[in-house]
């Protein structure tokens, strides 16, 4: 185990539903994040939530609009998050966007 170290996480709450030019926008800022070299990327799914529109979003069953939603979750430097944001910038309609200083314990081999 090595000592925490310092780094960021960002979290991006969208939806499913969102598209990036042909695919999913979720996807895109996962790749876009491994592209960039991020240490990884986690992509949530609610069964329910609502946001800027107050619109409840639920995975009810008779629900068949299948737009839940999602939190996609990135921790790694300050410097590769940062590279992160600029490069997500020309995404439309990314959703809301938070980072904060989080402490990791790293277990096993590699850098963060």
């Amino acid at each position: 185990m090595k000592a925490p170290q310092s780094a960021v996480l960002v979290r991006i709450y969208t939806e499913e539903g969102k598209r990036n030019g042909d695919g999913p926008l979720h996807e895109a800022i996962v790749l876009k994040a491994r592209e960039l070299g991020l240490a990884g990327a986690t992509v949530l799914r609610g069964p329910m939530g609502y946001g800027h529109t107050h619109a409840i979003h639920t995975a009810k069953i008779l629900d068949l609009s299948a737009r839940l939603p999602l939190v996609i979750e990135i921790v790694d430097t300050r410097e590769k998050v940062d590279a992160l944001l600029e490069a997500l910038g020309d995404m439309r309609d990314l959703g809301l966007v938070t980072t904060e200083n989080v402490q990791v314990v790293h277990y096993g081999d590699g850098d963060l």
